[in-house]
């Protein structure tokens, strides 16, 4: 698969609460895990606060670079949550209460309890598509490359259902880990030249500890299954040239 034909995206993480450390970060890692199943290569990620014009200038940015841009936080009924304005502001399109979401609420509240606040979560800008929210009812939205979605994990992990089939699926990258048995450096040098005799597949090293003793787990990525495992028979071969002239 031509590198123009692969699907990228960026996911753009909205709050003062993560960049307080006040709440910790458990949606990115989802994402990446659905996009990955489906052959979506994710490149970025931002964390922004809750500034209109900061929100504004990371989305024009990333959905003009990647195929697919996530957003996630700032959906809410507060005063605070003002990430579909923003998006509204991105694209320069209106914003207002749409009949389709507040039906959508309607499963859930009664007319009576459709307060100010709560019709908030109804504000859609024109011409997005809303994505289903089965566990509290108030949608998150899809307009042009950007799929805007709610910060809470379990709410957000439930519209990725709706939002993973609306998505132009890729190439599958298969994986490979390999342990070392030994620290980095000891395989840093024959490493680089394998990355360089195979340039379509990505190597990756991690070094951990274990018992006191430095070790490393070596991550073998390609889209290509018969790439992957030429080179992970080659790395094992080295790994166990590493090994023997230890010995």
């Amino acid at each position: 698969m031509a590198e123009s034909e692969i699907s990228t995206a960026a996911v753009l993480v909205i709050g003062d609460e993560i960049l307080s450390g006040r709440t910790k970060d458990k949606n990115v890692g989802y994402i990446a895990d659905r996009l990955t199943e489906v052959g979506i290569d994710l490149k970025e990620v931002r964390i922004v606060s809750d500034e209109r014009a900061e929100i504004v200038a990371a989305l024009n940015a990333l959905r003009s670079r990647y195929t697919y841009v996530f957003t996630t936080g700032g959906i809410g009924p507060t005063h605070d949550d003002i990430t579909a304005d923003s998006v509204a502001a991105a694209f320069d399109v209106p914003i207002d209460v749409d009949q389709r979401a507040v039906d959508a609420m309607l499963e859930r509240y009664e007319k009576s309890d459709l307060t100010e606040a709560r019709l908030r979560m109804a504000r859609i800008p024109e011409g997005a598509e809303l994505i289903a929210n089965p566990v509290s009812k108030a949608p998150g939205f899809n307009i042009g490359n950007v799929f805007v979605m709610a910060g809470v994990p379990s709410i957000m992990q439930a519209m990725m259902d709706d939002v993973v089939p609306r998505l132009k699926a890729g190439q599958v990258v298969h994986s490979e880990t390999i342990e070392a048995g030994m620290g980095e450096g000891a395989v840093a040098q024959p490493l680089s030249a394998l990355q360089d005799a195979f340039p379509d597949v990505s190597i990756g090293s991690y070094p951990y500890q274990r018992d006191g003793k430095f070790q490393t787990s070596l991550v073998l990525r390609s889209r290509n299954a018969d790439r992957l495992a030429e080179a992970a028979q080659q790395l094992e071969s080295i790994l166990v040239g590493i090994h023997a002239g230890k010995a």
